[in-house]
């Protein structure tokens, strides 16, 4: 499947590729993008793994990551997407496909990530992906801002591991 490549007046999202494996382990070794999302920095081996599982979502299921650049520049601003990771831990999360956004600290609170979102979740919309979740760890008070602020509304409150999330829907 070809990922398309969106555009904002701001932001490039396209597909992953081989070469970007060395800034997207600077995104995510960044102690300051996974505080909230798994607690640690990524590991090479699992930024790697992240990228093939983001293939595999756009070849198996027609929907997955992006890669955000800044228009601009071409640098690397983050990544946001839409995954279904099918999550052991939440049965409560249903069937839906699960939003996520990560951006480097320089890129945060400048609006990409709604603008890089509100992307992603018109494009999902036009495929047929009009219901999708979330989980944010409660302590992220910018991003449970930014999910309302695109939609979501809270459902339920879990706990992964050590991980505390806000489950929140939309559609």
């Amino acid at each position: 499947m070809d990922v398309p490549r969106l555009e904002t007046d701001r932001l490039v999202l396209r597909a992953h590729c081989p070469a970007d494996f060395h800034e997207c382990l600077r995104l995510w070794s960044n102690e300051n993008v996974t505080k909230y999302i798994t607690g640690r920095p990524s590991t090479s081996e699992e930024v790697w793994g992240r990228i093939l599982r983001y293939s595999g979502h756009w070849e198996l299921l027609g929907y997955g990551y992006f890669l955000v650049e800044d228009k601009f520049n071409q640098a690397l601003v983050g990544e946001v997407g839409i995954a279904h990771y099918h999550r052991d831990a939440l049965t409560s999360f249903g069937e839906p496909p699960e939003a996520g956004w990560a951006l480097l600290p320089r890129y945060q609170g400048l609006g990409l990530a709604r603008e890089a979102l509100t992307t992603v979740l018109s494009w999902a919309e036009k495929k047929g992906l009009r219901k999708t979740t979330c989980r944010i760890d409660p302590r992220n008070l910018a991003s449970i801002k930014l999910a309302k602020r695109l939609g979501y509304e809270k459902y339920d409150e879990v706990t992964v591991g050590d991980l505390q999330s806000v489950l929140l829907q939309r559609g």
